[in-house]
C-alpha cells in the first residue's frame, strides 16, 4: 500500500467512526454525510487497487 492509500484508509475509518456515532446519537438523518463520505472513500480505494 502507498501512502495515499493509507490516509484515505485511515479517513474512511475515522468517518465510518464518526458515523456511527452520530447516528446512535443524533440519529442517521444527522450522520448521512459521514457514512457517505466513508463510502466514497472506499469506493475511491477500491478503484485505486483495481487500477493497479
Amino acid at each position: 500500500m502507498k501512502l495515499l492509500d493509507i490516509i484515505l484508509l485511515s479517513l474512511a475509518v475515522a468517518f465510518l467512526i464518526i458515523g456511527i456515532h452520530q447516528t446512535m446519537t443524533l440519529g442517521i438523518g444527522q450522520a448521512y454525510w459521514a457514512l457517505m463520505l466513508t463510502s466514497v472513500l472506499f469506493f475511491v480505494i477500491v478503484l485505486r487497487k483495481k487500477k493497479r
